[in-house]
């Protein structure tokens, strides 16, 4: 069942960063769904279309990093923003799909929150 708040998907390998994640997503009012890879990101993307917003690492395993991720959701579902993370700082704007933005790693909660927040807003 859909909630009525707007959809945050966090795609992270790690659990604990990723359950860090769904709760900033929860404590600043949406609704938040996870997954560990890229392939269940998509699933979860082909089966909701009350995701606003993708909220993923670079570096994780399966058939495809963050990156590209990023780059099949924007062809496929071109209105839900991006939001890329990596500890890795060698992530150029060229490297993002458009209207991706980036967002280094150790982030802290509140630079997490206020992302969700100003990305998830441009869609309403």
């Amino acid at each position: 069942m859909k909630s009525e708040k707007p959809a945050i998907l966090v795609v992270e390998d790690e659990v604990l960063v990723r359950m860090m994640a769904v709760q900033v997503a929860e404590k600043a009012g949406f609704e938040a769904l996870s997954a560990r890879n890229a392939d269940e990101a998509i699933g979860i993307l082909e089966s909701r279309s009350d995701v606003r917003l993708v909220f993923t690492d670079i570096k994780m395993p399966g058939s495809m990093d963050g990156l590209k991720l990023a780059h099949a959701v924007r062809r496929r579902w071109p209105p839900v923003e991006l939001l890329v993370t990596s500890a890795f700082g060698d992530i150029k704007a060229e490297d993002l799909p458009e209207r991706g933005r980036f967002l280094a790693k150790p982030y802290d909660v509140a630079a997490l929150s206020g992302a969700f927040r100003q990305m998830a807003a441009h869609q309403t």
